[in-house]
């Protein structure tokens, strides 16, 4: 009986508390397009329990609207309706053990249920560098031969992908996102493009943090237009040229910090990066990662990519 009793106990000590869920979360899972997802939980196990996510129902930041704890289980759900009175339900459950988050997604369509989502979560790292004028700038690397797809691949094998014509890179219709095989830590990014009227396209800044690139010309600014840390932080302006036109976006990366001009106007100066956006492939923060292209939304094509990595002084 004694023993029993000292189990029990042992058990209780190690079960998770529903603080050990709180804070934000890099999610790795088995996915084609070698997606990742994002996670933040507050106040868990409190009336005041919230959260935010990137993964579903889109790829912007959603709030989660239905988030508690069942016991030791992280249970958060979303539900849309859509056409023919279809409704589709997320259900996320995830338990906190040996530091991450075990979990798994089901998704039903009207009441119907699809294979289950493994899914494993991580905490996201703190990350010390900051751009305070200790980074000087190596030698710049051009990541475009003019010539050939050398050093480049896409995210999705199959299916349409990526050009070299006349000396440009270009997308084909419906492209896979273009990913670069170098990887990169802090650094400033020179991009020359033009895209055709209507299209969409971004950078993916160490293959996690997506500046957007869009025909947005005349228009509002919005979380999902022209360099916008996508859906998380506006620019401070927006000097977009029209479509058919060449441009320039320059990003600045240290550590967390985002500074972006565009076409030669700064438009973040040293912008916080809380975390993943829809882009990423790439969930380990804290490590050097690739540049990635969005191609599936528009076409669009460069005539320059250039980094230039920022060294310690």
């Amino acid at each position: 009986m004694k023993t029993l009793k000292l189990l029990l106990l042992a058990s209780t000590l190690l079960s998770a508390a529903p603080v050990d869920y709180n804070g934000r979360w890099n999610i790795k899972l088995d996915h084609a397009r070698r997606r990742v997802w994002w996670l933040e939980v507050n106040a868990a196990g409190t009336p005041a329990m919230n959260g935010a996510f990137v993964g579903a129902p889109g790829g912007q930041v959603d709030k989660i609207p239905e988030i508690r704890m069942e016991g030791d289980t992280l249970v958060f759900k979303f539900t849309r309706k859509g056409r023919n009175e279809r409704v589709v339900e997320l259900v996320y459950k995830a338990k906190f053990e040996g530091g991450v988050l075990n979990g798994e997604t089901v998704e039903s369509v009207n009441g119907a249920a699809k294979p289950v989502v493994k899914w494993t979560g991580y905490r996201a790292p703190v990350i010390m560098d900051k751009d305070d004028g200790s980074w000087v700038e190596g030698k710049p690397v051009a990541l475009l031969d003019g010539k050939s797809m050398n050093g480049w691949s896409w995210v999705v094998k199959d299916g349409p992908g990526w050009v070299v014509e006349n000396g440009l890179l270009k997308n084909q219709k419906g492209a896979s996102d273009l990913v670069s095989d170098a990887k990169f830590w802090n650094f400033i990014l020179k991009t020359e493009y033009r895209y055709d009227k209507g299209s969409n396209s971004g950078v993916g800044v160490r293959g996690r943090y997506e500046i957007q690139i869009i025909d947005d010309y005349g228009r509002d600014m919005t979380t999902h237009g022209t360099a916008t840390l996508y859906s998380r932080v506006l620019p401070s302006a927006k000097p977009v040229k029209p479509a058919g036109e060449w441009q320039s976006m320059d990003i600045r990366v240290v550590g967390r910090q985002l500074s972006v001009w565009v076409n030669g106007v700064q438009v973040h100066d040293k912008t916080q990066i809380d975390g993943l956006t829809a882009i990423a492939i790439d969930a380990d923060e804290d490590k050097p990662g690739p540049l990635v292209f969005q191609g599936d939304h528009g076409l669009i094509e460069f005539r320059k990519i250039e980094v230039t990595p920022l060294v310690k002084r």
